[in-house]
């Protein structure tokens, strides 16, 4: 048994490090494909690289810490399986912290030390001081270093801070600590109350660019899918595209000819019209080169390959974004049902964070997990891709808002526009991000499963002293394991047993946080209802809200950029995707798909 114990522990690591190598490849390409190609430097692109990957291996620690919890005990009876005895268990939980606070560290010396550095060192390269020789490493370095001891000095504060200040939640009365669930979150050394108080304060900001970037994001991302079908093909935007060309340079023509030998010259009437049909041709002449591009002409035989594989699945990745908002309003919705059962039903409310892993009312996410943990391993892979629903969101939601300080957008995310700077700033965005997502999703999305997981204890009194109790004939006394047996301060035969029920190390981690520190968990949890308000705005806007092309007073990016979204607009969208397969527009069609001119 000891050796079936082991074996299953040690797939779910091996999965994890699977995980971790898919996301290390990921992070590669992303940064490749984001980071504008000219202005690509070296250590920028590796640090990204780094971080992207530390921050997916963090946020899929969560499913493996739930699986490890889960797999000690026998969900059917009720009772630690025979092979998790105490030391096995503890030994478990001890890996977990050990990778829990390597990655949170490391998570945080990139925000606040590696990313910070990494940017003075990139804004420092002076290439004329450099030809002629004034620029050296060492000058560099130091230029880079005496900008970062302030994050630095950052860093130092935050742990003294953590180290030296009393907890708020020792300082309490101890009325709503009368149970031992809440008694060993207080019991920590200084060092990890230190460490918890540096990672509340980075959840905490991390929530709150969470509340902005994420929201946005969980909105945008699946209406992205279902708007990324255009409603004009390339062969049908290439043929219109031409026949407006034509018609704009004959009036262009006309003008010319029509004003030729004047000797008082073009009138102002005249010369506003051919101004403004100067600026038309050049967007046709873009806008001809992007269907051109769309179709694969001039290219090789694999992307043009590529053009018709990814017309064919269309249709499937506008039904996978059909789903995808279906599932972000169940999401949606289970965690308001979590937010108003904290607020009205946790003991001890903003003291602790609104602690509450035992779910009152039927919450539909924690149900569906609850109920997958029957089909081994689908609930894991489920809470996998979970998470990185809200991590793609984020992402998602950075590349459309930008980064901004206030109203004032400072970088623009683009593919294959984005600056070095940009980059990194977003990547410390992201890792903050990284810190909210886990709050959200163990103690908003699926608190009770994201808490204990499959774990459940039998709630019958032994039938000897010393030992066990046995549920095989009363299966209904197995219990789902919470931080009380049945939600309150009495249970049918005393509280879930500690020796049977283990939270996993995530959920303890975050409720000794918001034990210990109050007010870090009242910004949390509140925050969850403005999550809430912002994706619910963005959503409905971004249903019924259509592109739209207007060429006055845009510069040349952003009026490429509102081309490129001529293929991402709403409308006729399968018939669209037929003509791209087959390579030919619509016959006989007139229409000007795509909008005419903005003037």
């Amino acid at each position: 048994m000891a050796a079936q114990g082991y074996v299953q522990t040690s797939l779910i690591w091996v999965a994890y490090a699977v995980a971790v190598v898919l996301a290390f490849i990921a992070a590669g390409i992303t940064t490749f494909i984001w980071q504008t190609p000219r202005e690509r430097s070296a250590i920028v692109s590796t640090v990204a690289i780094i971080s992207l990957t530390a921050l997916l291996a963090t946020v899929f620690l969560l499913p493996v810490d739930i699986a490890l919890v889960s797999s000690t005990t026998s969900t059917a009876l009720g009772t630690k399986k025979e092979w998790a005895t105490p030391d096995r268990v503890e030994h478990i939980l001890y890996t977990l912290k050990i990778v829990y606070y390597s990655l949170y560290s490391f998570d945080a010396l990139l925000c606040l030390l590696i990313i910070p550095f990494s940017y003075f060192w990139y804004e420092e390269y002076d290439e004329v001081e450099e030809q002629e020789g004034n620029q050296t490493f060492a000058s560099r370095l130091w230029g880079a270093f005496k900008y970062t001891i302030a994050f630095i000095l950052l860093v130092v504060i935050i742990f003294l801070v953590g180290f030296f200040v009393p907890a708020a939640g020792a300082r309490g009365d101890g009325k709503h600590l009368d149970l031992d669930f809440f008694k060993r979150l207080l019991d920590e050394n200084h060092g990890e109350k230190a460490l918890t108080f540096g990672i509340g304060l980075l959840v905490t900001l991390g929530t709150l660019l969470y509340v902005l970037y994420t929201g946005a994001g969980l909105a945008l991302f699946p209406v992205s899918f279902i708007k990324s079908a255009p409603s004009v093909s390339a062969p049908q935007l290439s043929e219109n595209t031409a026949s407006q060309l034509e018609q704009n340079r004959e009036r262009q023509r006309q003008l010319e000819m029509r004003n030729a030998g004047r000797p008082e010259g073009m009138p102002a009437k005249d010369r506003r019209e051919l101004e403004a049909l100067a600026r038309e041709e050049r967007t046709l002449v873009r806008r001809e080169r992007l269907a051109a591009e769309a179709q694969g002409e001039g290219k090789g035989f694999v992307v043009r390959a590529w053009s018709k594989i990814s017309a064919i699945f269309r249709p499937i990745k506008l039904i996978g974004g059909i789903l995808l908002v279906l599932l972000a309003v169940v999401i949606w919705v289970s965690m308001l049902i979590t937010g108003i059962d904290k607020a009205a039903n946790s003991v001890c409310k903003e003291h602790c964070g609104y602690i509450l892993a035992h779910i009152n009312v039927f919450q539909p996410i924690n149900w569906l997990f609850v109920q997958t943990a029957r089909a081994f391993p689908v609930d894991y892979v489920l809470m996998a891709l979970l998470i990185l629903l809200f991590f793609s969101a984020s992402v998602s939601g950075v590349a459309a808002i930008g980064i901004r300080f206030l109203w004032l957008r400072i970088f623009q995310i683009r593919k294959g526009r984005t600056l070095p700077q940009a980059l990194l700033v977003a990547t410390v965005m992201l890792a903050l991000i990284t810190f909210g997502i886990n709050y959200a999703v163990a103690m908003m999305v699926a608190p009770q499963y994201a808490s204990y997981g499959t774990q459940t204890f039998c709630d019958l009194p032994p039938r000897h002293p010393f030992a066990r109790p046995d549920c095989l004939e009363t299966p209904e006394a197995v219990k789902p394991c919470s931080e009380w047996a049945d939600g309150n301060k009495q249970s049918n035969h005393g509280r879930a047993p500690q020796q049977t029920c283990t939270p996993t190390v995530m959920s303890t981690f975050l409720n000794r946080v918001t034990l210990n520190w109050p007010f870090f968990g009242a910004v949390a949890f509140w925050a969850q209802f403005a999550f809430l308000g912002v994706f619910l705005i963005v959503f409905l806007t971004s249903l019924f809200r259509t592109p739209k092309l207007d060429l006055s007073g845009m510069d040349e990016e952003a009026e490429a950029d509102e081309e490129e979204g001529l293929l991402r607009s709403t409308g006729r969208r399968f018939g669209a995707t037929w003509q791209d397969i087959t390579g030919r527009p619509k016959n006989g069609s007139a229409e000007r798909n795509g909008g005419g001119s903005g003037s």
